[in-house]
């Protein structure tokens, strides 16, 4: 059921405006007795989802007795992380997900239809698993609120992805990353419907249909002229059409889509968002469609300290580096360990550029040359490379150096997905 849907290009949903809606469709679901919100983590600090999570508890009060951020994979939120996206939520309110350990199976997705919406790439079921506290009773509505953004991994984020991700187990996880990664990112990147997709579909109409869940999906994007976020769309429902409304909405808004190939690329990786490849390598992940074939990306990272946030995975990734999807799949079939952490043999291969183009990392001080190209990439001078591109001068787009040079400059790729036209097929 849709509950609500606003959103174009040219909107600028204020926060007046979203408080009211909020308000006029949580009065029409009646009384609640214990809500759960599921926001996303620090890594989405652009979705809105923070501000609408402070409503959630402006209307709910103690009925809202607890918010699990959608951490996935990644580190726990700091408290100072916490208070800056979700303002005056009480700090008790806030529970932290175990990817690994604080889970529950809910069902397997067959082998048959992994195989079948993969087309053959992929031959295994997947088990799918969430926090226990989902499936607590006593919530009689929860909450999942998130951005809908072109991603790597399933092709839109959001929706059922911050339930079985988000708030998932690492088998699901794993299992659903690397037939991503088979499939082919470029296949899936900027599509609401994609093999990851289906099965997590599969997943919501089959093991959690009774479960309270409504989702509110957001649409944000850089307003080009004063360089502020905008609220570009709210959707709220419990349903695909709910997503699909907010994914149409993003493909408009938060794709760009380039008449000419980038031949070199400057990409900035905000300190307060990025510390890792992990989340860094978006702006490989988001940039490669629009690059051309021998063309340069540099991608700036002040804050960068580890490669994953999971020390597990972070391990993995130093020892067999991002170097291609043969020595990674080849690397998979011989080590148990990369057997048992499919998603970290996704992320290799997501992370490479195949060969076809350059990647140069710029770190801060906390990581070392030798840790950059032992993973494989090229090591840049962050201070040398800022000198010759400084940032603070230079804006979202193309841009035309004092020396004649052209480049396009990204200050933040998680906001997008970049791709030349010829590369992109509908």
């Amino acid at each position: 059921m849709l509950y609500f849907a606003r959103g174009s290009e040219s909107d600028n949903i204020k926060s007046d405006e979203v408080r009211n809606i909020l308000k006029h469709v949580f009065d029409g679901l009646g009384p609640k007795k214990r809500v759960l919100a599921i926001p996303p983590d620090y890594t989405r600090l652009n979705s809105y989802a923070g501000p609408i999570t402070e409503m959630v508890y402006d209307y709910f009060g103690d009925r809202l007795t607890d918010v699990m951020p959608a951490l996935g994979t990644h580190s726990p939120m700091t408290e100072e992380q916490i208070t800056s996206m979700f303002g005056h939520v009480p700090l008790d309110r806030f529970k932290v997900h175990d990817w690994r350990n604080d889970v529950v199976k809910v069902g397997t997705v067959p082998e048959k239809y992994v195989e079948k919406v993969s087309e053959g790439k992929v031959r295994y079921s997947i088990p799918m698993q969430v926090n226990k506290m989902l499936l607590d009773p006593s919530f009689d509505l929860i909450l999942s609120v998130g951005q809908v953004v072109p991603h790597e991994v399933i092709g839109m984020a959001n929706y059922t992805k911050n339930i079985f991700v988000g708030i998932g187990g690492s088998e699901g996880i794993n299992k659903s990353h690397f037939l991503g990664a088979s499939y082919g990112m470029e296949r899936i990147m900027g599509r609401a419907e994609s093999p990851v997709r289906d099965v997590l579909e599969y997943a919501r109409v089959n093991f959690v249909p009774n479960v309270p869940i409504i989702y509110i999906l957001t649409v944000s994007a850089k307003n080009v002229t004063t360089g502020q976020m905008e609220l570009k769309g709210l959707f709220i429902g419990d349903d695909f059409e709910c997503f699909k409304r907010a994914s149409d909405l993003s493909m408009r808004t938060n794709f760009i889509m380039l008449d000419r190939e980038i031949r070199k690329c400057i990409v900035y990786l905000d300190p307060a968002e990025f510390k890792s490849t992990w989340l860094g390598n978006k702006a490989i992940y988001r940039t490669r469609m629009a690059l051309a074939d021998g063309a340069e990306l540099i991608i700036l990272a002040p804050a960068l300290k580890e490669f994953g946030e999971d020390p597990q995975i972070d391990a993995l990734i130093r020892k067999y580096g991002y170097k291609g999807t043969p020595h990674t799949l080849e690397a998979t079939a011989a080590n148990k360990e990369l057997q048992e952490n499919l998603g970290a043999s996704a992320h290799l291969i997501h992370g490479s550029s195949e060969g076809r183009f350059s990647i140069t990392y710029c770190p801060g001080s906390e990581m070392s040359r030798e840790e950059i190209e032992g993973v494989g990439f090229n090591y840049g001078s962050l201070e040398d490379v800022l000198v010759r591109y400084p940032v603070e001068k230079l804006k979202d787009g193309w841009n035309t150096m004092p020396d004649g040079e052209e480049i396009y400059y990204i200050s933040n790729p998680a906001l997008g997905l970049w791709a030349y036209k010829e590369r992109f097929k509908e």
